[in-house]
């Protein structure tokens, strides 16, 4: 059981028999009142957003959410294939709602976890950095930096994203999944 102020972002907590994930709290005091919670979090199941407020007598259960390792094989027609990562002769297929949008950026044949709740299959967890490899670039051009000195890139997944203008076709960058921005160069 959770006290009401360890109730924290990314934390899985069951609220009215549903797994919630945390997005947002916030703990504070109102004038002479006792301390509340402020929580904005997402039902796993349905999606939907919510905002709660857990008093100082409240408490939370932790939800028992099972991650597994899984392996991405390939994207077709908006259907996601993977398998088991022990043996490939299992595979099954999610769609486009159950991988979300950070899919994109994750190559074949890597490993991800397969985030399920009561056997219901909530989701994919992706790395939060990933390495990608450059495969079209347009060259810089000396003095266009009026917009900022950005391009943009398209990576080995097929995904394009906005990088600086030092980033050559053939660089290996590290991409963050969770805003889909460029972190760095590695090569």
């Amino acid at each position: 059981m959770l006290e009401y102020n360890e109730i924290k972002e990314r934390k899985v907590i069951l609220y009215e028999g549903a797994p919630f994930e945390v997005l947002t709290s916030h703990v504070f005091r109102k004038q002479q009142r006792k301390p509340v919670n402020a929580v904005k979090m997402k039902n796993l199941l349905t999606g939907k957003v919510m905002e709660v407020s857990f008093h100082q007598s409240e408490k939370a259960e932790e939800a028992e959410v099972d991650n597994r390792k899984i392996k991405f094989l390939y994207e077709t027609k908006g259907e996601y294939w993977f398998c088991e990562e022990k043996d490939p002769s299992k595979r099954f297929k999610l769609d486009t709602e159950q991988v979300g949008e950070q899919i994109h950026y994750v190559k074949q044949n890597t490993l991800v976890d397969l985030v399920s709740f009561d056997d219901k299959i909530l989701g994919v967890e992706v790395p939060i950095k990933v390495e990608l490899k450059v495969i079209e670039a347009a060259p810089a051009v000396k003095g266009n930096t009026v917009q900022g000195g950005l391009k943009q890139v398209k990576l080995e997944t097929g995904f394009t994203v906005n990088v600086p203008m030092f980033v050559n076709e053939g660089d290996i960058l590290r991409i963050n999944t969770e805003t889909g921005e460029y972190v760095e160069r590695v090569n």
